[in-house]
């Protein structure tokens, strides 16, 4: 699949998800090596109002979905991939008023599990505020799912 093909195959993924509109996520990169998502600083997602710092939720569901999305985009044909396992290590908070990226790639693809690693940092990639491991469930392009997410998903065939 093209650079281009993932892409749209992500964007119409995260909109599709009501959470990652809510959060403002939104498609920043996406490479044959890995996905990138920004999530937005907002003052609705900051978790300790006297430092500004963003909730570790926030956090959680953008390498979450990072993550998830990442096994979208690495299949040739769409499959339902839920969680199976997540795991963050928190390196530092995030600054006050900054975005955050997250990052993810796919590293092995099984036939019944797709894992996964990435890290979520704000200025500069190689100073990460925190990394993360997670494996998906590979459903099979036969399971039905909510089917009107997985057409809203696939697009046009894709």
């Amino acid at each position: 699949m093209s650079e281009q093909d993932m892409r749209a195959r992500a964007e119409r993924f995260l909109g599709a998800l009501r959470h990652c509109q809510v959060l403002g996520m939104r498609v920043h990169e996406v490479r044959a090596s890995g996905l990138t998502l920004l999530l937005p600083y907002s003052p609705h997602i900051v978790g300790n109002p006297e430092t500004g710092v963003i909730h570790g939720g926030a956090l959680s569901a953008l390498l979450d979905t990072t993550c998830g999305i990442s096994t979208v985009c690495v299949l040739p044909e769409f499959e339902i991939c839920p969680t199976l396992d997540l795991r963050i290590d928190h390196m530092h908070a995030a600054e006050p008023g900054k975005d955050v990226y997250g990052f993810a790639e796919c590293y092995r693809v099984t036939p019944n599990v797709i894992f996964t690693r990435g890290y979520a940092y704000q200025d500069d990639p190689a100073q990460p505020i925190a990394h993360v491991v997670g494996a998906f469930m590979r459903m099979g392009k036969g399971a039905q799912g909510d089917g009107l997410l997985k057409q809203q998903i696939q697009g046009g065939g894709q």
